[in-house]
């Protein structure tokens, strides 16, 4: 038997391992979007047994020792034990947030040291007609900082006949018919999706180990990251601190990767 080896009923052997998904797995976000739990694997346990095995023990119960040793491993940046746990999110976000949401998933793939813990799976308008997607309107539009080329404020541009609002829905009615009369004369789809906007929206799938995940909820809930963004963060966080609360608080405690 190996010295890790344990004698357990099945229920304990599942334990660890065990779905532990929230009552209500889904979060919904600005007028179209949501991010909804999928699936996960793993637990707080799981990290605390990905980092003993290195001692030859395991355990079937998270103590107040396991609690301190997730924030030890979490403080420094022992980072492989919070791979072990995997969380599968369905999101729906504007084009315009997908593309700042999968440079983290490129930065893994093509860093210097490449750890490969994302997998992303998005709709394919060269296979689906968009006729019936939705368009994100915001309520209101911010004003552009004037020290920051990339960021807005928090102030919004005058707009009290609503007329900028009804322009910027205008155009996104436009270019939808648009996109229905090049398909419908015969137009692929590959080149027809050319004209619509950022603002449409998308939906993927998203598997992320649990380290990485908190990496993304770190940066993307800064003051500085774009406001539509930090809200499916916010979304995120939700969802995975229902699933392993004393991992994800650890993470998002300790210094970031």
């Amino acid at each position: 038997m190996s010295p890790i080896a344990e004698e357990k009923s099945p229920e304990q052997s599942n334990s660890e391992n065990a779905k532990v998904l929230p009552e209500d797995a889904i979060v919904r976000v600005l007028d179209h979007g949501f991010v909804e739990l999928v699936d996960a694997m793993g637990s707080d346990l799981t990290v605390v047994n990905s980092a003993r095995v290195s001692f030859g023990k395991r355990k079937t119960e998270l103590s107040a020792a396991d609690s301190k040793l997730i924030r030890y491993l979490a403080e420094h940046k022992h980072w492989s034990p919070f791979r072990h746990v995997q969380l599968q999110f369905h999101c729906k976000v504007p084009e315009f947030v997908a593309r700042q949401w999968y440079k983290h998933v490129v930065g893994i793939a093509y860093s210097e040291a490449p750890v490969v813990d994302h997998a992303w799976n998005e709709i394919s308008l060269r296979y689906v007609d968009a006729s019936d997607f939705n368009f994100y309107t915001p309520e209101g539009f911010r004003q552009q900082s004037e020290n920051n080329k990339q960021a807005s404020t928090d102030e919004l541009v005058a707009d009290p006949d609503k007329q900028l609002r009804q322009a910027y829905q205008a155009q996104c009615t436009a270019a939808l018919n648009l996109y229905q009369s090049l398909i419908e004369a015969g137009v692929a789809r590959e080149q027809a999706r050319g004209v619509l906007p950022l603002n449409i929206y998308t939906e993927f799938y998203w598997t992320i180990s649990l380290q990485a995940l908190a990496n993304f909820v770190h940066l993307r809930k800064h003051p500085g990251a774009q406001y539509e963004i930090r809200l499916f963060a916010d979304a995120l966080e939700q969802l995975a601190r229902r699933v392993v609360p004393v991992s994800f608080d650890a993470l998002m405690a300790g210094p970031q990767a």
